[in-house]
């Protein structure tokens, strides 16, 4: 089948539901999303948007908190832009009847998470994300101007040469449920296809967040910058059936406290803010005395609060955490670090426009500068909406241009047959995954760096040969991508010899001025 359409979408996070929803005015939105409409990471964001509306709040703290969290490799003139339109793009989220919890009946209640100086994150109780989610979802179900395909992955951007510049016509496309690959022509394509917490064994994030848009973008041709950065959350719930669930950094911004077996709280022998230190500090405090301690976890404890309180402010995590077994108004939650996210991506200008014209990047694919070497908590939704707007604002032009669509060949699937070997590919997989854990996890080494190296070249060349040789499928699609994803993040590593923010070296523990610059990598021929 071949589709022709505007304006194509790939992800249903609030960048992708946003641009399609700022874009059909302007022309036809088709968007496809590789398992339902409201699987993504942005659905099981529990903080939610950081954005100054508190009168004691500036626009210049929030630029100091951020810039300062990103250890020296933020741009300024991206903070600045994404901060100062941080309000209107919240106030936007009323016209599709988003409701943020209220302190009195106008005000917002402003919670604080760590690196933050003020209270200034809006929040729908602890559940921002599906507030979100759910009410654009039924918005984009709503316009008449958007199609939606669920169970659709991408394969590869379709590119094509215009005089010295390569130009993206759209993407070829896998019908996960009739295996059948379509072929959808664009005038626009937007990659919003999240993170690539997957690559690692331990994350927060849903299985969706396999790297696809970066390996895409990277095959094609674009810059990739900064992915040696991925940060890991401090606190997941500790429990083998609690798969990636996430404890709020809230809970710790309401005076959580994080504690040893014995009770002992050691945040203030790791930073003068203690709990509320930024990520990386938290997360690299925790790995280190659970080594030293020989522990399986540590402890995230808010029992000084009252009950009522608890069970008001975080009604979502308190009823989880009952399910498996915790009462958090009673006792300490058993916590650890997993992957959650990437601070590095597909590099983009101010309105998310790639190297590649006609492609654009939003949200956590994207690298538009913000975040540096470490991301400042409740940025992320904020830097996906601004980017959504700003994207849609340039894309619309392009669409109105009216180019004619170009002749694109359906996907050719050669002498590829059917697989009786899946067991390849589960076991790339997991291999993969726990490579990544292992020797490129929030600590790291030259000689773990270069172990990984090697057994990533000879994965990819395993992968490459099963990939042209069996019939696509959305487990080999997916395995392609985080391999691609992962031998970036190692390459990355292997380049900044130093430790700055969320990259920490054993062999260089102290930053250098020397590096005090972007990793940019990109595919040549």
């Amino acid at each position: 089948m071949e589709i022709r359409t505007d304006f194509l979408v790939i992800g249903s996070g609030i960048g992708g539901l946003q641009f399609a929803l700022y874009s059909s005015p302007y022309g036809r939105v088709t968007l496809i999303t590789k398992k339902g409409l409201k699987e993504s990471n942005t659905y099981y964001a529990q903080g939610g948007i950081a954005a100054v509306f508190d009168p004691r709040d500036s626009f210049q703290q929030h630029i100091r908190d951020t810039l300062r969290t990103g250890c020296g490799l933020s741009r300024k003139e991206t903070v600045e832009l994404v901060v100062k339109e941080g309000p209107a793009r919240v106030r936007d989220l009323a016209r599709w009847a988003i409701h943020f919890t209220l302190k009195g009946k106008y005000r917002y209640d402003l919670s604080r998470e760590g690196g933050h100086s003020r209270r200034r994150i809006i929040h729908a109780d602890d559940t921002t994300g599906q507030e979100i989610v759910n009410k654009l979802s039924m918005a984009v179900n709503q316009d008449r101007n958007i199609q939606i395909y669920e169970n659709f992955i991408a394969v590869n951007l379709i590119i094509k040469t215009r005089g010295k510049r390569k130009v993206c016509w759209g993407a070829y496309v896998l019908d996960v449920e009739k295996g059948i690959i379509h072929t959808i022509i664009s005038r626009v394509t937007i990659l919003a296809t999240g993170g690539a917490g997957k690559v690692y064994i331990y994350t927060s994030n849903p299985d969706v967040a396999t790297g696809d848009g970066i390996a895409m973008a990277y095959r094609a041709g674009c810059r990739i910058a900064n992915m040696e950065f991925m940060q890991f959350h401090p606190t997941c719930l500790y429990h083998p059936q609690a798969k990636s669930f996430l404890i709020s950094e809230a809970v710790r911004g309401e005076g959580g406290v994080l504690r040893l077996r014995t009770g002992e709280a050691f945040m203030k022998k790791y930073h003068p803010l203690k709990d509320l230190a930024p990520r990386d500090i938290v997360a690299r405090a925790i790995d280190r005395e659970m080594k030293e301690k020989g522990e399986d976890c540590v402890y995230l404890d808010i029992t000084h609060k009252s009950s009522s309180f608890i069970k008001r402010r975080f009604p979502y995590i308190y009823r989880n955490c009952l399910a498996f077994g915790f009462d958090m108004t009673k006792e300490p939650l058993p916590v650890v670090p997993a992957a959650h996210y990437s601070c590095g991506g597909v590099m983009t200008d101010s309105f998310g426009r790639t190297d590649i014209k006609s492609l654009y990047c939003i949200g956590e694919v994207s690298w538009t500068g913000l975040h540096g070497a470490n991301r400042l908590a409740s940025n992320s939704l904020l830097e996906a909406m601004v980017f959504a707007r700003r994207a849609a604002l340039r894309a619309k032009e392009e669409v109105q241009e009216k180019l004619p669509f170009p002749a694109i060949s359906s996907w050719n699937i050669g002498r590829a047959v059917d697989s009786n070997e899946q067991i390849v590919v589960s076991h790339n997989w997991d291999e993969i995954r726990r490579l990544m854990w292992n020797y490129v996890g929030i600590v790291r080494s030259n000689k773990r760096l270069i172990r990984a190296k090697r057994r990533i070249e000879l994965l990819q060349k395993e992968i490459r040969e099963y990939y042209w040789n069996f019939i696509i499928t959305s487990d080999l699609v997916e395995l392609r991508n985080i391999a691609t994803v992962a031998e970036l993040i190692i390459k990355s590593a292997l380049r900044r010899k130093e430790s700055r923010g969320l990259h920490y070296n054993v062999d260089y523990p102290k930053s250098s001025k020397r590096f005090r610059k972007d990793t940019i990598l990109q595919r040549c021929g």
